[in-house]
C-alpha cells in the first residue's frame, strides 16, 4: 500500500498540473477545496469524458445544493460525508463508504457530518464537454 500511495500522489500532482486547474466553488460564507484529478476524454464512449475530482471538506463545511448534469460516483477517503439527493433521506457515509447520483440529480446536501474533524470525497463523473460539474439550485 506504502508503494501505491508513493507512485500516485506525484501523478495526482501531474495530473492537476498538466491537464486541468483546482476550483473551488461557494457555500455559505467559505468554499469547501474542490480539485480536479483528472480530466479525461473516453475513446470508447464518443462525445464523454471521465473527470475525476477530490473534495476536502473543512469541519462543518457544506456545499451549496447543486445539481450535476452527468453521472457521479462519490467515495469517502476520510471522514464522514452526510449526503442527500431529492426524494430520498440524508445518509452519512463513512471512509470507505460510497454512493451513485444519477445525471440530474438534485443534491440537496453534502456536508462534513463532523464540526470537529476534516472529511475527504473523492467523485468520478461521466459527462459531456459542454455539460456542467455543479449547477446551483434555486431556494
Amino acid at each position: 500500500m506504502k508503494i501505491l500511495r508513493f507512485f500516485t500522489a506525484p501523478l495526482a500532482v501531474l495530473a492537476v498540473t498538466l491537464s486541468a486547474p483546482a476550483f473551488a466553488h461557494e457555500t455559505a460564507g467559505s468554499s469547501e477545496k474542490v480539485t480536479v484529478l483528472q480530466d479525461q476524454m473516453l475513446k470508447n464512449v464518443p462525445g464523454k469524458k471521465a473527470l475525476m475530482i477530490e473534495v476536502d471538506y473543512k469541519p462543518g463545511q457544506e456545499s451549496i445544493a447543486h445539481m450535476h448534469q452527468g453521472t457521479a460516483m462519490a467515495y469517502v477517503l476520510s471522514g464522514e460525508i452526510t449526503s442527500q439527493v431529492k426524494g430520498e433521506k440524508a445518509v452519512t457515509y463513512k471512509t470507505g463508504e460510497y454512493w451513485y447520483e444519477a445525471a440530474g440529480s438534485e443534491h440537496l446536501v453534502s456536508k462534513n457530518a463532523s464540526a470537529t474533524k476534516p472529511a475527504k470525497l473523492l467523485v468520478f463523473m461521466v459527462l459531456s464537454p459542454d455539460e456542467k460539474v455543479l449547477i446551483p439550485l434555486q431556494n
